[in-house]
């Protein structure tokens, strides 16, 4: 398809064109032929190529707006990349970056993509950038500079496999931060027990049936658990093969750690064991096979939303509905809290839920484990998180229902811009089970 696409660019094929995707072409260099698409490209995919620098004409695409340049052979962001007016995000993951100059900052970035790089610091002038989404998992950080105390705008930033001893004290008063993923780094160490007593599933008793979907993570399919066992015979479950490579969220094993030390609770996907002997040496888990019943609650947020789930137009709860799905989330969220770990990715794109109420919080791929003397500040910051789960609930109760003050208050008390003002997890879910009690 991208071939295609070339041949269409140099036969002048693609005037006017909004979007143009390049990528896995082996490119060392920009077609002269982009440029000539100054005054209606807006986002641009290079990524998968040989490229290791911009041309200066980049900035001459005054309407670029997205810019992928992730897997190729950058060892800095080119400056020239702050160079372009209207440039809100930027995704440079998984190429050899050292160095991220400031000048590389374009004025209107509002997510940028740093994975899986060899970053050591960071510019002081991301303090001055509208900031909403920033992934920096996978790099060698240890500190962030102090002027990124400014970035009021942040929601969203990913700091997972770095070489964090602490964070800073700034970091807990950024008043939007509502997801953060952290795990990897000394700062949160996963138990060394984590495998203990976990079951043991040979590969050669699976037989996969179909893939059910691909995150960043792994790809999980339907399979076919044929255990020797009279219980398990033919049980069909649902098999999670992890990838090796680092995610914007972070490492799999600490995925996989999360899973096992969550538990069992009605609101998470219930843990059945471990593979092994994967001919490939790949690792995974078996999880409980959900019901089709089940749907997801919103699609994941796009470009434009940046860091809110999309939802379905049509998309209406009764009231009873809405309580109940943010009821057992608040249950599931102060289960991982008093196992302390931050779920860092409470979305609705991982939530599950069927039209009985239930709902089932999934994707541990951001989760971190943190030490107890800073729950109380970090459960915090995922309440913010709960909060605009239940801000995008609220719109979708059906407006003939009377949506409760204690909802309403509630939801502002998750919002606060204040972090140590907003309740923990305990106290949302006694506030969420008396309202349930109540509307019945």
């Amino acid at each position: 398809m991208a071939k295609d696409t070339l041949s269409q660019l140099r036969a002048g094929e693609l005037s006017g064109t909004r979007e143009l995707h390049l990528s896995r072409l082996g490119l060392k260099e920009i077609p002269e032929e982009v440029f000539e698409l100054a005054d209606s490209l807006e986002l641009l995919n290079l990524s998968q190529n040989q490229l290791s620098s911009l041309p200066d004409k980049l900035s001459g695409l005054t309407k670029l707006k997205i810019l992928f340049c992730s897997e190729n052979h950058f060892d800095h962001v080119p400056e020239v990349v702050g160079a372009c007016p209207r440039l809100r995000m930027a995704g440079f993951k998984s190429n050899v970056i050292r160095e991220l100059p400031a000048d590389a900052l374009p004025p209107m970035l509002r997510w940028l993509i740093l994975t899986d790089n060899q970053l050591q610091t960071l510019p002081a002038m991301l303090g001055r950038r509208p900031l909403q989404k920033l992934m920096l998992s996978g790099n060698q950080l240890s500190t962030l500079p102090d002027e990124m105390a400014n970035c009021h705008h942040l929601e969203l930033l990913r700091l997972a496999a770095n070489q964090f001893h602490e964070l800073p004290a700034w970091l807990f008063d950024l008043p939007n931060l509502a997801w953060l993923a952290i795990a990897g780094n000394p700062y949160s160490k996963i138990a060394d027990h984590w495998r203990d007593g976990l079951p043991q599933i040979p590969w050669s008793e699976l037989e996969l049936i179909e893939k059910l979907g691909e995150g960043a993570s792994g790809v999980i399919h339907r399979a076919l658990w044929k255990s020797n066992g009279p219980s398990q015979q033919n049980r069909e479950v649902a098999v999670k093969v992890f990838k090796a490579a680092m995610t914007s969220d972070g490492l799999p094993e600490n995925e996989m750690a999360a899973s096992v030390m969550a538990g069992q609770h009605p609101n998470l996907i219930q843990l059945l064991g471990q593979f092994s002997n994967h001919p490939d040496a790949c690792e995974g888990l078996l999880l409980e096979l959900i019901s089709s019943d089940y749907q997801t609650l919103a699609g994941p947020p796009s470009f434009d939303s940046c860091t809110r789930d999309v939802y379905a137009e049509e998309l209406v709860f009764s009231l009873p509905l809405a309580l109940s799905i943010a009821t057992g989330i608040a249950s599931a969220a102060a289960r991982l809290h008093d196992r302390g770990m931050i779920h860092g990715d409470l979305y609705a794109h991982n939530i599950l839920w069927h039209k009985n109420g239930h709902a089932l919080l999934g994707d541990f791929g951001a989760a971190s484990f943190y030490p107890p003397a800073q729950r109380e500040l970090l459960e915090r910051i995922e309440a913010r998180a709960f909060g605009y789960l239940l801000e995008e609930l609220t719109a979708r109760i059906d407006p003939r229902s009377s949506v409760p003050q204690a909802w309403l208050k509630l939801q502002k008390q998750c919002l606060k811009a204040e972090t140590k003002k907003r309740p923990c997890f305990a106290e949302i879910q006694q506030v969420q089970e008396s309202l349930r009690t109540a509307v019945g």
